[in-house]
Order: C-alpha cells, then structure tokens, then sequence
C-alpha cells in the first residue's frame, strides 16, 4: 500500500483545488505523524503534482499561473511534512540545511511539472 493513497481519497473527493489540496495535506500530515521516509515523502509529493496539476488544468489560467498553483502546493506540502522525515538527532542540521533542500524540492517539482502535464492533459 502507498503511502500517499489515503491523501490521494481525501483530495480526490473535491472538485476546487484549494480544497483538495488542503484535504491532501491534512491527510498526508496525519499519515505522516509516525515518521516518514525521504521515498516515501517523494510518493507524497508526486501524488500532489498528479491532485494538483489535474486541478489546475480544470482551471482558466494562463501555463504559468496554473504552474504557480501547483508549486505553491508543493511547498505547502514540504513545510507541512518534510519535518517528518529526518531523524530527531539530525534537527539542528535539518534546520540549516531545511532552506536548501526546500528550493531543490521546489526546483526539481518545477521540472517534474513540464514533464507530467502532458502525460496528465486529457486528449481534446
């Protein structure tokens, strides 16, 4: 079982992306709340661009704005539930290293976009 398929429900049920994001991320803290894994936040994290960017689709926005909502939901996720993942010894290193790690996430997010819209766009 993925970990990210309780959130996925959750978000699924909303037809309005900012409610099925909020209902992917308060699932997916509460998933989360045992501890995480880096793999595992990563599952979180591309079944969010999948909610996200099929929401965002369904929207009429211009590419860029559309992809503006799907990162502003990714970097929710991030601050939400990458504190999960890293190890109680490792804090005071995460908290100097959290900054950087946060904009590769949303970098490599960034990319991770351009290549599932296409595979996500339903044919017209």
């Amino acid at each position: 079982m993925s970990i990210s398929e309780a959130p996925i429900r959750a978000g699924s049920a909303y037809t309005d992306i900012a409610q099925a994001v909020k209902a992917y991320i308060t699932t997916a803290r509460l998933v989360a709340s045992d501890g995480l894994t880096w793999i595992e936040f990563g599952d979180l994290l591309v079944g969010l661009l999948r909610l996200a960017i099929t929401g965002a689709e369904l929207l009429d926005l211009p590419g860029p704005a559309k992809k503006e909502i799907v990162l502003e939901a990714v970097a929710a996720l991030f601050d939400s539930v990458a504190d999960y993942a890293v190890p109680t010894m490792l804090l005071p290193l995460w908290l100097a290293a959290r900054p950087a790690v946060r904009s590769l996430v949303l970098s490599l997010a960034s990319g991770a976009i351009e290549q599932l819209l296409p595979l996500l766009r339903s044919p017209e």
